[in-house]
């Protein structure tokens, strides 16, 4: 099993003291967990991409390129790229040069996004997300093998025997597809063959086990092979500690406060008390085997083989945050390492085997 430290870089005041870092700080908060979850034994660190409050994300390629001058082995991830709002020319050309400048480290997780500030910005619609998303999706990977392409594309202007720049380094880029509810963004995962990422954070298990086992039935469907499935999956959350008892206490202060802030800010609260939060949600609060045991139970029922971790503190302290990766990558990730399978793909650059090919495809 492959293990990922993401953030999405919410800016808001700390949840139990109230205060709220800088933008600047903020933003060297994530390069130091960068470095840390390198540190730590973590496979790779994801960025997410949000364009509005209270997220300050809305550049992941300028973060992930310090991230990779900063880092040496630990991979790169989107978590996720929001193709449906961007134009999939310009989305190219920047994860191309990124991956370059990372040595072939990237992957991207990529989704339709969400919230209506940023759909309004874009200006794009709760109608027209789901094609745009497969559009862009579709071009994208198109000029990422191709060295000319040819699109009749409805959201951005056609593509006519169009070169773009630079050329990959990595041919082709892992493409993961982010999902949470979304029967499209599973469809088009499986009609491609690529691998899924499941969101795996607000609700209890059975909607997100119930999309995994829809993207097997049309990775079935669509012809693939099923030893070639992988899966990853989110967590709501993360604090190791020796004991249950500690672990919950240290936590509770985190989960009364942004407990307090769903009601305020009118949002819908799934999970009334800590307790409950702990057993039904995909959190990782507790001892070690605790964690343990609740990870061999979502492998039941998702299989996955690449599970991720909130990078930040979240309202713990940094000495409290980093103790608890610690604790995982030295009593939870090696047991689990060798009971779950990696991905049934390299954990390395996808470097060319064959020269790319001239030929025009049509959207």
């Amino acid at each position: 099993m492959k293990f990922l430290a993401i953030t999405l870089i919410t800016h808001r005041p700390d949840p139990v003291t109230g205060v709220r870092k800088s933008t600047h700080d903020r933003f060297r908060e994530v390069l130091d967990n960068a470095v840390m979850a390198e540190e730590l034994g973590f496979d790779g660190f994801g960025v997410g991409e949000r364009h509005e409050r209270p997220f300050i994300s809305s550049s992941p390629t300028v973060v992930l390129s310090h991230v990779a001058a900063l880092t040496k082995r630990i991979r790169l991830f989107t978590a996720v790229t929001t193709l449906s709002l961007l134009d999939p020319v310009r989305a190219y050309e920047d994860y191309a040069t990124l991956d370059h400048l990372s040595d072939g480290r990237l992957d991207l997780i990529i989704g339709k996004g969400n919230g209506t500030a940023q759909r309004e910005l874009f200006q794009v619609t709760p109608e027209d997300q789901w094609d745009r998303n497969a559009e862009s999706y579709e071009v994208f990977r198109q000029i990422w093998r191709q060295d000319k392409v040819t699109a009749d594309t409805r959201f951005r202007p056609p593509l006519r025997d169009a070169e773009v720049w630079p050329r990959p380094y990595q041919q082709p880029i892992r493409v993961w597809h982010g999902s949470a509810t979304s029967k499209e963004s599973v469809d088009l995962a499986a009609r491609y063959g690529d691998p899924l990422f499941s969101a795996n954070v607000t609700h209890p298990i059975e909607p997100y086990a119930e999309l995994i086992r829809h993207y097997r039935e049309r990775w079935e469907h669509y012809g693939h092979d099923p030893e070639r499935i992988a899966v990853g999956a989110g967590t709501a959350g993360v604090h190791v500690a020796p004991t249950s008892q500690q672990a919950l206490a240290a936590y509770r202060p985190i989960f009364e406060a942004n407990l307090a802030h769903f009601r305020q800010a009118g949002l819908p609260v799934v999970f009334e008390t800590l307790e409950d939060f702990v057993a039904r949600s995909s959190a990782l609060i507790g001892s070690p085997q605790q964690v343990i045991e609740k990870v061999r139970r979502y492998h039941e029922e998702f299989g996955h083989t690449v599970l991720h971790l909130h990078a930040d503190a979240g309202g713990l302290s940094d000495a409290a945050h980093r103790a608890s990766l610690e604790l995982f990558q030295s009593h939870v990730a090696p047991v689990l390492r060798r009971e779950i399978p990696d991905p049934p793909f390299p954990w390395s650059p996808v470097l060319p085997t064959q020269p790319l090919t001239q030929e025009s495809v049509h959207v």
